[in-house]
């Protein structure tokens, strides 16, 4: 059996909507620059306020990929 390395990076995604899709936006744009992505947890979850009331959703996610050298 061979072994792997894998690196995890750390993002904040956000949505005026909800944290699901803060998440989603996260790993989405995530994708469009790593390969190999394996496992995306959420780890923390806040909002922004103004006035009271909810502006952004945010969600911080750790996201790995498979580890090349080179």
């Amino acid at each position: 059996m061979s072994e792997s390395v894998y690196k995890v990076i750390e993002l904040v995604g956000t949505s005026s909507e909800s944290w699901e899709k803060a998440a989603a936006a996260a790993v989405e744009r995530a994708a469009q620059t790593l390969r190999d992505l394996r496992i995306a947890e959420v780890v923390e979850l806040d909002m922004q306020l103004e006035d009271g009331k909810i502006v952004t959703y945010r969600a911080k996610v750790k996201v790995s990929f498979k580890y090349e050298e080179g």
